[in-house]
């Protein structure tokens, strides 16, 4: 678990990096403002609008006005979340006060993000594939993993949270672990929605 752990911390890290510099390389700081006029619509089509235009208008210059890089971009920094997400929690778990229920609440939380964090990369790949897909066919059928795997993150994230439920859980841990989640969510279900939009314009 520990070897999972500090792996994740590699790829959270690694991933900060990668969006960093995507979004302060040369010119970045003349962010087009047709880039932005794009993401803000775009944004207007998920759940959580807010959300998603302050998380994905830093990386305009790169997103430009593709849906494909705009989806991929969302599934990147929800990638990062997840990895932030998934070390927090460990951390958490890390306390000796912990009640026995927290321990494994926490514990299957953690393998519950494990997977998400998996299932997101994995959705990251098949929206990429979209990009150089060669026909309907084949678009679709990277398309449609892409969307089963975003979708399952998803619920991997309301797994975790469920874990949590009941009085019996209320508490610190509980709270905290849940602000965590409710984060992940909401940034999970605006990438699902950012690559159905996708689709839409294929």
């Amino acid at each position: 678990m520990a070897k999972q752990i500090f792996y994740t911390l590699f790829l959270f890290l690694l991933s900060t990096a990668i969006l960093t510099a995507s979004s302060s390389a040369p010119g970045a700081a003349i962010t087009s403002k047709r880039a932005i006029n794009f993401i803000q619509a775009s944004c207007k089509a998920t759940t959580y609008p807010t959300v998603c235009v302050n998380s994905l208008t830093g990386y305009a210059n790169s997103i430009q006005t593709s849906p494909r890089r705009l989806a991929e971009t969302a599934l990147n920094v929800t990638v990062t979340q997840a990895q932030s997400t998934k070390v927090f929690v460990w951390r958490l778990g890390r306390f000796t006060s912990l009640k026995n229920r927290e321990i494994q609440a926490v514990k299957d939380c953690i393998e519950e993000i494990h997977d998400a964090v998996d299932r997101l990369t994995m959705s990251i790949h098949e929206v990429k594939m979209c990009g150089s897909a060669k026909g309907r066919d084949q678009f679709w059928f990277h398309m449609s993993n892409a969307q089963t795997w975003t979708s399952a993150a998803l619920t991997n994230a309301n797994t975790c949270s469920d874990g949590f439920a009941g009085r019996v859980m209320d508490g610190r841990v509980k709270n905290s672990v849940r602000a965590r989640i409710l984060n992940l969510g909401r940034g999970t279900s605006n990438a699902l929605a950012l690559i159905n939009a996708f689709a839409k314009k294929y």
